[in-house]
């Protein structure tokens, strides 16, 4: 399985269209500072793309979490998606409890986090 793909969602390669638009998204996944987090939905705005499952699919292309920090990218409610390759869902909290991102409950508080781009 590819870094950042969730359990029965991998994809091999992207439509040749999406190709350009990956490289988009993953621009945008360098501007969310630590402590802030953005939508799939707010992604998939910002670079024109119908769906924001779409982004999810290009997100978990992710090799380098350094450099494109997919941990940043959560549900529009501010719920973490199943899935991540980097220790699971459990391990995206942590990390972002790491950059004080603050959690109501199950959620990200989108409130006090939400990075709009």
């Amino acid at each position: 399985m590819l870094p950042c793909q969730g359990r029965g969602r991998g994809f091999k390669s992207l439509p040749p269209l999406m190709k350009d638009k990956t490289q988009i998204v993953f621009s945008y996944l360098q501007k969310i500072p630590k402590g802030k987090v953005t939508t799939y939905k707010i992604l998939a705005q910002k670079t024109g793309i119908k769906n924001p499952r779409t982004v999810g699919t290009i997100i978990h292309k992710n090799t380098d979490t350094k450099k494109y920090p997919c941990h940043r990218v959560v549900r529009s409610d501010g719920t973490i998606a199943e899935g991540y390759a980097f220790g699971g869902k459990n391990a995206q909290i942590e990390i972002l409890k790491k950059e004080s991102v603050n959690f109501k409950g199950k959620k990200v508080d989108l409130v006090n986090h939400l990075f709009t781009l």
